[in-house]
């Protein structure tokens, strides 16, 4: 399975953290190749060998693996023993300290997000859509791991993985008064009678206010670069989902 890394977090040697692609699975037309989501229509032993090979990749036991049965909302979920493969948690948040107990996003435009904080051994997963981003699930999330593993926003090193930018995302006009609205005018960029939003542009004004020192953007735009990764624009809303792992070793 093809993966992408992080300049941020491949200088620690004590997480493991990747990107996927859509390419190097076993998934069937329209979901080729490495869908990783089981409620998206494709065939469930394919998208269990996709993820068997990319724990194979990784290094990590695949029944430990957390996902999450994501639903755009602003919900965390404090990861641990308890939960496996098998039970995930319906929310767009996962944040644990527990070693081995890898956590995954999953996306197909929207902005995965990984987290670590190397000063308190703290992890998470996060889920940004539109929606998500205007309910402030990144910051909130970042307090979460302040309140249960004492993470402060200057510790933590934050990742935004492949999404569809700014470029490709067409919004109606409702959904650009609820923007700006909340204060993210700069984001929405107006051409002819189109107007396009950027949700990195919303999510990095959070981390900002924030004062976060260690942020890197994946520059890439999932429907610009549809042949590399799942596009829910791009493939017409019938497609697989990459995703964002992280793993305290």
């Amino acid at each position: 399975m093809k993966t992408i890394e992080s300049t941020l977090l491949s200088a620690f040697t004590d997480i493991s953290a990747c990107f996927t692609t859509r390419l190097g699975g076993v998934s069937k037309i329209p979901y080729s190749n490495a869908n990783l989501a089981f409620h998206v229509g494709d065939d469930p032993k394919s998208v269990l060998e996709n993820h068997d090979l990319l724990a194979h990749k990784i290094g990590y036991d695949r029944k430990s693996l957390i996902h999450m049965r994501q639903i755009h909302s602003d919900r965390i979920t404090i990861i641990d023993e308890t939960y496996t493969f098998d039970t995930p948690p319906e929310c767009d948040a996962v944040i644990t300290d527990r070693l081995s107990k890898p956590l995954m996003v999953m996306s197909a435009d929207c902005t995965p997000i990984l987290l670590y904080d190397p000063v308190h051994k703290a992890i998470g997963a996060v889920h940004a859509g539109r929606a998500g981003a205007l309910n402030e699930i990144v910051p909130k999330t970042i307090q979460a791991m302040r309140e249960n593993f004492g993470s402060s926003p200057d510790e933590i090193h934050a990742v935004l993985g492949p999404s569809i930018s700014g470029c490709c995302y067409e919004i109606n006009s409702a959904i650009a008064e609820e923007t700006a609205s909340k204060g993210y005018p700069e984001s929405l960029r107006y051409e002819n009678e189109k107007i396009f939003l950027d949700v990195n542009t919303i999510l990095i004004a959070q981390l900002n206010r924030l004062r976060m020192k260690n942020v890197e953007v994946i520059d890439v735009c999932t429907s610009c670069q549809n042949e590399l990764y799942f596009s829910y624009r791009a493939d017409l809303q019938h497609t697989g989902r990459i995703a964002g792992v992280i793993m305290l070793r």
